[in-house]
């Protein structure tokens, strides 16, 4: 059979504002202030005036655009070149300028980086004097081991060891003592 099952749901209801938007929003009840009616007499002859002279300047560049084409295509092949020497002159003028600011930048980046690293200095010079000294005392410690080494060979080598050799060049047998130095090898 079909289980039925009952779910109890809340609802709950939040008061909302009342929106109001528009012109009341912006203006209060009592209307616009002086300051804002000033500002709109002000604002409107001024914008008028500027927007009237922005048309006149687009109309009189198409008039003399248009008059000024037949002689722009009678000197084409003067204007052109100019125009591109031009280009390239000024664009050799801002290239040399941006290379020049990047180089005073970077020298003053450097005059900052040997600034920071003068006030380090002195600590830097004492640690290295100890780590030069430490070197040298490892290096004359290493320098008096050779040296004894060195001597411990020379004493070796100078033990000698006496031997009997018998002369038997001529079939005679004579007994004759002769000393050879023997090297002992030492590890």
């Amino acid at each position: 059979m079909a289980d039925v099952r009952t779910h109890s749901h809340q609802l709950q209801v939040h008061p909302q504002r009342q929106h109001e938007g528009g012109i009341k929003v912006l203006y209060p009840q009592s209307g616009p202030s002086s300051t804002q009616v000033l500002a709109v007499f002000a604002g409107v002859p001024v914008g008028g005036t500027l927007l009237t002279i922005a048309g006149l300047t687009l109309a009189g560049s198409v008039i003399g655009l248009m008059l000024a084409f037949p002689l722009f295509l009678i000197f084409s092949p003067v204007i052109v070149p100019a125009a591109f020497v031009i280009g390239l002159a000024m664009t050799g003028f801002l290239a040399s300028g941006a290379i020049g600011l990047t180089g005073l930048s970077s020298m003053s980046w450097v005059l900052n980086y040997v600034r920071r690293a003068g006030e380090h200095i002195p600590e830097e010079l004492e640690e290295a004097k100890q780590r030069l000294a430490g070197m040298a005392e490892y290096v004359g410690q290493r320098t008096k081991d050779a040296g004894q080494t060195i001597e411990d060979k020379a004493h070796d080598v100078r033990e000698t060891k006496t031997f009997d050799v018998r002369d038997t060049t001529k079939g005679n047998v004579r007994d004759t003592t002769k000393t050879h130095e023997v090297r002992v090898a030492s590890t």
